[in-house]
């Protein structure tokens, strides 16, 4: 994964002095005609960001888990150290740059800077480049690592490891790897945030006359009370119940949704007591629908 970030330069103070600050930042000169090599020696390079993906299932997510990543990065290449020349030689300064890696052209009375043809930029020259790396000082290896995933990772969960990403060039730091984390769906549990959220199938007599139930959890069974006359769709909290956060600090709430069940076939008897509470029922539920 490669990023570029930009800016915006703004342009102060006019006149002939704001004219050259801009000549004297472009060029590194002073004013129009100034001869002073604005050139600089090439810097060191961060190496590339890099990305990947892993499968969670939700119980690792939960409880968090080191998981093998194998990925493809550049690192210093060992036969040479990383400096691009062969074992017992090094690279020299560029005589056509002095180290700088960049010449300068009089143009219309400028010194305009260009990248040093003889080095390409690098402001060092590899008269016997490395046989492994062929002179670029990195070699692309392939690497299997554990990554450690926190308690309460997410689908899209993003992990960065600083530094181990593709090496630098020319002695800048390493660039980092970000792990993107992708979790499989429960068979129970939704994930609302940082709470779960569980159906609870309830009988039509528990929710009227109300019970006590119990509920899976992540670390075990709890008893929720459904209090008499609970409708369908009811949802009670247990807190502390749900996902673990990723700060580390507590956990969500368990979301019961209460889900009444009708029986599909009933015995003689649960239909003779049924029809007796029928006939006991005075209330109309599609009352309001009529007013």
């Amino acid at each position: 994964m490669l990023r570029m970030g930009g800016g915006s330069a703004r342009m102060g103070g006019g006149g002939a002095a704001g004219f050259g600050d801009i000549f004297g930042s472009m060029f590194g000169g002073g004013a129009p005609g100034g001869r002073r090599g604005g050139a600089r020696r090439q810097t060191a390079r961060r190496g590339q960001d890099l990305e990947v993906e892993v499968t969670l299932s939700f119980d690792q997510a939960m409880a968090g888990a080191e998981v093998p990543v194998t990925l493809e990065r550049r690192e210093a290449c060992a036969m040479c150290s990383g400096s691009g020349a062969r074992a017992g030689s090094s690279p020299r300064l560029c005589s056509a740059c002095d180290g700088r890696g960049s010449v300068t052209h009089d143009v219309g009375g400028f010194s305009i800077p260009e990248e040093c043809p003889q080095c390409g930029g690098q402001g060092t020259v590899i008269d016997d480049p490395c046989p492994d790396c062929r002179g670029t000082g990195t070699r692309v290896v392939e690497r299997r690592i554990r990554v450690r995933i926190p308690a309460g990772a997410k689908d899209g969960t993003r992990i960065k490891l600083k530094g181990k990403g593709g090496a630098g060039m020319r002695g800048g730091p390493a660039g980092d790897l970000h792990v993107l984390t992708r979790v499989m769906p429960s068979a129970i549990f939704t994930r609302k945030g940082d709470d779960l959220v569980i159906e609870v199938p309830i009988t039509f007599a528990e929710a009227a006359l109300g019970a006590k139930v119990e509920v899976p959890t992540l670390d075990g069974r709890v008893a929720i009370t459904v209090p008499a006359g609970s409708q369908d769709g009811r949802t009670l909290r247990v807190p502390g119940k749900g996902a673990p956060k990723l700060s580390g600090k507590g956990s969500g709430s368990l979301l019961a949704k209460i889900r009444v069940t009708v029986p599909s076939s009933l015995t003689d008897k649960q239909t003779e007591a049924l029809r007796a509470f029928s006939d006991l029922d005075t209330d109309d539920p599609r009352a309001r629908l009529f007013t």
